[in-house]
């Protein structure tokens, strides 16, 4: 039988969706899973986008444009310019998800073999799309303790060799829930000025933000235009996950025709998608201040019920809708499993995203675990009843952190 392949091999698993069979079999078993895994929100798509669909009247679904519907740019540009960020559409590509538009930029910026920098824990896709582009992440650990702020540049300094090439984060991050603060923002721009670095920036939560700190975008940041590639989609702006419309942005216009060249060999991305997206764009005000209202309510209740837990311990999130806990277990992803396993409360049990696959550094986050509070407030209280029973009960259950 012929081999598979060496990038096969070390792609590895996705922390968020490989647990997935273990939840099959106990639903099946008719115990009710809540899903705290994945970011799937739950509150309701934008009335104007299932309107567009239901109202398409084409009689064919041709390709679009390989950079993405020219309607559908121009609107994006205007939806930035609420961020005083000014871009023209030519600015902005769109792609088949922010995962494709992560993959672009890595292509189209770096050569096998390079390194980017990047503050862990980080979304673990990051890792298998590194994989694919033949490049390598190096990462710079923040900790729980400190909420995961950003280390001081000179942490930074200490990782940069030859090889290095770009900085990747996350603002406000995932998993972690954490903004990004100007002053780190400034740090991040002179460090990559200094050493003629890229920076990809993924900003897709951006509207979801529960502080009076500022969003800082990386196109906001001075005298690095050139250098600068942010990462966005509607995927979670507006509960659109299974559109697939993402976006690469940058003022770079070298970066973009290399970008292009990929585009027109993936031919165009979903029409579909981008029609429904644009049309999200009409609701945009009210929709998103509902959406990051419901949210900011899920995140106080669920991090006030988790800290409840004996010895469960997480930070309170700034942005997006995630946090990273602290559980008091011996092994984050045996006690995940095992609430998919072994356990049941009242016919209902956990489904939560060990954390360890968010690290890239061996051992990190064992005793951690990802939580999406993309469920309903109702739910989540549930939940967290579930998970404490769970932790009471579990054959693992060890006190302190590491």
């Amino acid at each position: 039988m012929p081999n598979i392949s060496k990038r096969a091999l070390q792609m590895p698993a996705s922390p968020i969706r490989k647990l997935a069979p273990l939840a099959v079999q106990a639903k099946a078993r008719g115990i009710k899973v809540y899903h705290l895994n994945i970011g799937q929100p739950d509150v309701a798509s934008p009335p104007n986008a299932l309107h567009a669909l239901h109202s398409f009247q084409r009689t064919v679904l041709e390709y679009s444009p390989s950079q993405g519907l020219l309607s559908y740019r121009q609107k994006l540009a205007g939806y930035y310019e609420k961020y005083h960020i000014s871009l023209s559409p030519d600015d902005i590509i769109v792609t088949t998800g922010g995962s494709e538009a992560v993959l672009f930029a890595f292509l189209s910026c770096l050569n096998p073999g390079d390194e980017i920098i990047i503050p862990e824990p980080f979304y673990a896709n990051y890792m298998a799309l590194a994989v694919s582009a033949g490049v390598h992440l190096l990462p710079l650990s923040t900790t729980i303790e400190t909420g995961f702020a950003l280390p001081p540049v000179e942490q930074f300094e200490k990782l940069i060799t030859p090889s290095t090439r770009a900085l990747l984060i996350c603002n406000p991050n995932n998993p972690t829930g954490y903004l990004y603060t100007p002053d780190e923002m400034n740090q991040i721009r002179n460090l990559v000025k200094r050493h003629d670095l890229y920076l990809f920036s993924d900003e897709v939560y951006r509207e979801f933000i529960y502080t009076d700190s500022p969003f800082i975008s990386a196109l906001h940041l001075d005298g690095i235009d050139d250098h600068v590639v942010v990462i966005d989609s509607v995927s979670k702006r507006y509960s659109e996950c299974g559109l697939r419309i993402g976006a690469l942005v940058t003022r770079n216009a070298s970066v973009r025709a290399a970008v292009m060249k990929l585009c027109q060999a993936r031919l165009s991305p979903p029409l579909l998608g981008q029609i429904a997206a644009e049309a999200s764009m009409e609701a945009d005000a009210p929709y998103l201040a509902a959406a990051r209202q419901e949210y900011e309510a899920r995140r106080d209740s669920l991090v006030r019920g988790l800290n409840r837990i004996p010895g469960v311990y997480s930070p309170q999130p700034m942005g997006a809708f995630y946090t990273v806990a602290h559980l008091p277990v011996d092994d984050a992803e045996r006690f995940c499993a095992w609430c998919l396993t072994d356990f049941s409360y009242q016919g209902q049990t956990v489904m939560l995203a060990p954390a360890a696959g968010f690290y890239a550094t061996p051992n990190a986050g064992r005793q951690q675990v990802r939580i999406a509070y993309v469920l309903c407030r109702h739910d989540l209280e549930q939940a967290l009843d579930v998970l404490a029973r769970a932790l009471q009960a579990y054959p693992g259950r060890q006190t302190g952190k590491s």
